[in-house]
């Protein structure tokens, strides 16, 4: 008898992981942002160029080690949000929808759907979304062109709305990848300063129709939070969430940045490029609200080195042309929002 009951005991435990898992707590939502690494499938398309990431090339990126990485992402993904994973997850450095719908696929305890668009990137490398549909509805995806000074190609924007279904607030998601520092921070400040104008444009025209908007902005921008682009242009500043804002757009990294913590760790040092900007409705008291001190960089200990001049960072698929087989060079940052329903 004593051992029935352990065995239901136990049973009901599991159920109840499960559940947690699959229903995650409607008077809350998950958001995150990860730069994954260049995630290509090992196909070649000839309409972008990636031939880097092909079995024949020089990193000789086959099948079975697309699948590794895919299962590595999973496990930071899973690991996200105390074990019940994110509600929203933004992505930077994706080939295609086909492999964000490997991750979906792997992932069959969350009802994940994929929002995704080609940009002109010739690496064919995009931002992407997945959400979860049994807490928000999708009412319109677009892409926002970046157009650079000198021509080159580069990554869209990409814009979508939710509705989350208990508060039934829409929420507006800008996913950002914004131009590298190639070339030297100097250099190439232009290409992210003119990211950083045609989002504001955007913005502007959201807000002159829609004041009170509930925006969400994320991603990888090459930029830290007090860079010009971020802090001048966007307007995205430092806050104390127990004060009312004082400004449109509060940066959740910023705190965490002046505490030298950070996402990506280049020569020694941490620099804190991916970020969760919110607009101040978020700390309205009404609705939807950001759970003051949530943002965290995601860094759990099997990811990240234990020694070595990379100790700290995060575990990547290559150095170089060498496999390392780990998850991405980037650590995720996410951060909770409270629902409070529909009033």
């Amino acid at each position: 008898m004593y051992f029935s009951l352990r065995i239901v005991l136990f049973l009901s435990l599991i159920a109840s992981i499960t559940v947690s898992g699959q229903n995650v707590k409607r008077d809350s939502f998950y958001v995150a942002t990860w730069n994954v690494e260049n995630f290509y499938d090992a196909v070649n398309d000839t309409l972008i160029d990636d031939e880097e990431f092909l079995p024949e090339s020089s990193k000789r990126w086959t099948e079975d080690r697309y699948e590794w990485k895919a299962d590595n992402m999973v496990k930071v993904i899973n690991f996200m949000n105390n074990g019940c994973g994110p509600d929203i997850l933004a992505l930077e450095e994706v080939e295609n929808i086909d492999v964000m719908k490997k991750l979906i696929y792997k992932m069959r305890d969350r009802d994940y759907i994929a929002v995704h668009r080609d940009s002109p990137d010739l690496r064919g490398i995009d931002v992407g979304l997945m959400y979860d549909r049994n807490i928000f509805t999708i009412e319109k995806v677009e892409t926002i062109r970046v157009e650079l000074p000198n021509g080159n190609p580069t990554r869209d924007i990409l814009y979508t709305v939710l509705i989350n279904k208990k508060s039934k607030e829409k929420i507006h998601v800008y996913v950002n990848h914004w131009p590298s520092r190639r070339g030297g921070q100097e250099k190439s400040n232009v290409n992210r300063i003119t990211a950083a104008n045609v989002l504001k444009k955007n913005l502007d025209n959201l807000y002159k129709t829609s004041p009170n908007s509930n925006v969400i902005i994320l991603g990888d921008f090459n930029d830290a939070p007090d860079d010009e682009s971020i802090e001048k242009i966007l307007g995205a500043k430092n806050f104390d969430c127990g004060k009312k804002p004082e400004n449109l757009f509060l940066n959740l990294a910023y705190p965490k940045f002046v505490n030298k913590e950070g996402s990506y760790l280049y020569d020694g040092k941490f620099d804190m490029i991916d970020q969760i900007i919110i607009s101040s409705s978020f700390l309205d008291g009404k609705k939807s609200d950001y759970e003051c001190g949530s943002f965290s960089v995601i860094n759990p200990p099997f990811m990240v080195y234990e020694s070595g001049k990379r100790k700290g960072g995060a575990i990547p698929t290559y150095e170089g042309n060498k496999y390392v087989g780990g998850y991405s060079d980037h650590f995720p940052v996410g951060a909770k929002f409270i629902s409070k329903g529909k009033k």
